[in-house]
Formats: structure tokens, sequence, C-alpha cells
């Protein structure tokens, strides 16, 4: 049986003093300029990004270049802040495209190497979107345009933030990752659960691209790290959804008592409690794995195999222990629930990574 790690291999999960104080000025900003009216009136309205929020995050607080090297224009952080950085945005739901720009698509031209767009994904001024559908697992086949005469032709569906998009990321059948002004495709908007995270349709005809590096690589880097801090912010939305639950209950009255008074009510909330605190340790496992690159896979695996049930599971409690004024639009619970419900299938359902864990750690079916 395998002992113990030595010392210098033991993980450490606590949040550092700069990582308190990262997630300190990014609630503060959020609590100014991402009020859950405002939400709500932008998924509403035509433009459903919040682009000065997202100016404010990237550009004033540097936040887009996180994971990209001081050498190339970033902050030359780890996967462990961006993780603090998407609790945060997953608390608010905020509608901005850090995920899919400041992780995935500078995971993917990390790996392709290309530091000149690297540089203006870090500086906040360009968004950068990978065109490969949301709901695509690590690992998982991914659809490409065709390379004819130079030319891209072809069309990809479920690709998250791509109206946000100053360049897209795209897969040819020649294996190659090309760059793409989002100018030269044809950007359809789709019906999307998740009002915050709009997806599209991306149609390219004879749109012209620079070959950046190989796909398949790329796009397995990029989307693993997806799926590890995917966690973090359904951890975001599952503590949201607990914290204003218990807030809530502890307010309201019936029979002359506080509801949450109620034993049938407190045990509910003490076992969602267990499960999000469960999730915090798993998403954080994930963040620390993609940082230090030890079990990198297995760790990602078990993080989403565990957050999409939990973020399902209390924005669900959340909805029904705020009863009738859960049910309404002005209440931000539904984008709490839509946002739990999309990001159980993106990066892969809890069942893949449930098959892709059983695969790493060679456990057999019965």
């Amino acid at each position: 049986m395998e002992g113990p790690r030595p010392m210098s291999e033991q993980r450490d999960l606590l949040h550092s003093e700069e990582e308190e104080a990262l997630r300190a000025a990014v609630r503060d900003l959020l609590t100014d300029h991402c009020a859950p009216a405002d939400v709500i009136t932008r998924t509403e309205s035509d433009a459903p990004h919040d682009l000065a929020l997202w100016k404010s995050l990237a550009e004033s607080m540097g936040l887009a270049g996180l994971l990209v090297p001081e050498a190339h224009g970033g902050q030359g952080a780890t996967h462990r802040e961006a993780a603090v950085v998407l609790e945060e945005l997953g608390r608010a739901v905020a509608p901005v495209p850090y995920l899919t720009s400041a992780v995935v698509a500078t995971e993917a031209l990390l790996a392709c190497g290309d530091e000149e767009l690297l540089g203006r994904l870090a500086s906040g001024r360009t968004i950068g979107v990978l065109a490969v559908g949301l709901h695509r697992a690590p690992g998982a086949d991914f659809p490409a345009v065709r390379l004819e005469g130079g030319a891209l032709h072809g069309e990809l569906t479920g690709i998250a933030d791509a109206a946000a998009a100053d360049v897209l990321l795209v897969p040819a059948d020649d294996g190659g990752l090309y760059a793409v002004s989002a100018d030269a495709a044809i950007i359809t908007p789709q019906t999307s659960l998740d009002l915050t995270r709009p997806l599209a349709t991306v149609a390219l005809d004879g749109a012209a691209g620079r070959r950046i590096g190989a796909a398949e690589p790329a796009v397995r880097q990029a989307l693993r790290s997806a799926a590890g801090l995917l966690a973090s912010e359904q951890l975001g939305v599952a503590d949201w959804a607990l914290t204003e639950t218990v807030r809530y209950l502890k307010e309201r009255r019936q029979f002359n008592r506080q509801v949450g008074g109620f034993q049938a009510l407190k045990h509910r909330l003490a076992q969602l409690w267990l499960e999000v605190v469960s999730l915090r340790a798993a998403a954080r496992a994930a963040a620390d794995a993609l940082a230090s690159g030890r079990d990198t896979d297995v760790s990602v695996a078990v993080a989403q195999a565990y957050a999409a049930p939990v973020a399902v599971h209390a924005a669900e409690e959340a909805l029904q222990l705020h009863a009738g004024i859960g049910m309404t639009w002005e209440h931000p619970i539904h984008l709490y629930l839509k946002r739990a419900k999309a990001d159980s299938l993106a990066y892969g359902t809890a069942g893949a990574h449930r098959t892709a864990l059983a695969a790493l750690v060679d456990l057999q079916a019965p």
C-alpha cells in the first residue's frame, strides 16, 4: 500500500492571503456593478454580455491575464487564482466571457505558443473564444471545419460567448487550429437555457484564418482546464443558493415563528451545507492540481463528477424554499438554476466524468 506523500508534496488547499485579497476585490467590484436586477435586465436585452464589467475585470484589475506568463503580458498567476475569480463570478452569475476567454481560449493559445494573440487576450482588449461546443468533454471528439484553398468552410454549433468574441479559435480538418476574426464569421444566436452565457452557431464561408498550432492537444488542454475550473464557478452558484436561502428562512415568519426554525427545513439545509463543503474541497483540489500538474486528470474528473449534482440541488432547494417569491421573474433564483443546469452539461456531464474517472483509476464496471 502506498504511503503518505512527503511533506514537500502535500497539497495546501487553504486560500493564501493573496487569494483572499483577490476574492475581496472581485466581490466588491461585483457587488457595486453586477446587481441581480441589472443582470436580469441585461438578459432581456439584445446585448446579454456586460462588456463594461468585463473591461473593469480584465483591463482595470488585470484578471484576463491571470494564466498568462508575465513575459507575454499577463499576471503569471495560476489556476488557483483563476478559481477564486470564477467562484465569485458564479456567485454573481456575472454575464462576462471570463471562462471562455481568460481560461479556455487562453489555455488553447498557451498550448500553441502564440505569444502575440496571448498578449492581446491577456490585456482584456481582445476577447477570444474556442469554437468548440460548450458540451464537449475533455478528450472527446470535436467537429472541425473544412480547409479548402487556404480558406475555412463549415458550421459549428453550441459555441459559448461567440457573440462577444473578437477572435475565434477554429479547429480545421487538417489538424490545425486557426485564428479567425469574428467579423469574418456569421454568428447566429441559439436559444440558450442560461441567459447569462448565451450560445451561438458559427458559420464560416471562405473565411481567412491564421494557423496557430495543432488543434487536438490545444483543445484537450483547454477543455481539461475548463472542466476543472468550472467546478469553482459551480461552487459559487451553490454557495450563493445556500447562503441566500438560509438568510431568507431566518427572516420569513409563519405561524408567528421563523420558517428556518422548523426541524424538517433545518435537516434539508444541513444536508445541503455538507454537499457544498464537499464541493468546495473537490473544486479546490482540481484548481490546485491544474496549477501544480499533479494528479490533474483524476482531480478534474472527481470535481466534475460531484459538482453538477450539488449545484443543481442547491439551486432547486433555493427555488423551493423561497416559495412563491422564488418563482417570480424578478427574483434572481431562476438565473442560478439555469446556470447550474447549463453547467451540468458543460465540458462533459457528471456521468461522462465518472466514466473517465473509472478508467483513470482502473475501476471496472460490474
